[in-house]
């Protein structure tokens, strides 16, 4: 049963390129910057990533429309709800994808975080986990994936001590 369900993900996976490879091919309308086609190409394959992990995915780039910023990921892992930022590359360069996930970067999304699990209908918060899943994209070599659960927490000052 296992294998069926990698294989489905892999199906959906590709049907997805293609309806985005024929809606490009087909818009009269400018194309996206190169750095915004990148990123959502990225959180898409970081998608389909973490559904084949098992996760159960519940939101892309989720905001709450009052806050600034997004969510590029929210799924479920077992109990745990994940809050996960994607960061993509096309190219190793001296710095990591997950090294930019700054201090104001980790509050807008403890904010966000706050804010989606104050709209769960459950009586009591479920445990929440801030991951980073950094994506490379380099062209003529296969997608890799550097996932960090657990990246950060809830205060500035945890993160600290961890290191």
């Amino acid at each position: 049963m296992e294998w069926f369900k990698q294989m489905r993900i892999g199906c959906e996976e590709r049907a997805l390129a293609g309806l985005e490879w024929v809606a490009r091919r087909r818009s009269h309308a400018e194309e996206l910057p190169a750095h915004l086609a990148t990123g959502i190409e990225g959180e898409n394959a970081a998608f389909f990533y973490l559904r084949r992990k098992g996760y159960t995915v519940v939101a892309r780039r989720w905001s709450s429309g009052d806050l600034p910023g997004d969510v590029d990921l929210i799924a479920w892992q077992g109990p745990m709800l994940c809050f996960v930022e994607v960061k993509t590359r096309t190219a190793r360069d001296t710095n990591p994808a997950e090294i930019t996930v700054d201090s104001h970067k980790r509050t807008t999304l403890r904010r966000l975080a706050r804010q989606y699990v104050r709209q769960l209908p459950q009586e009591t918060a479920p445990p929440v986990r801030f991951d980073v899943l950094s994506v490379y994209l380099v062209p003529g070599e296969k997608k890799e994936y550097q996932h960090f659960e657990n990246a950060f927490g809830w205060n500035e000052r945890r993160d600290y001590e961890r290191y």
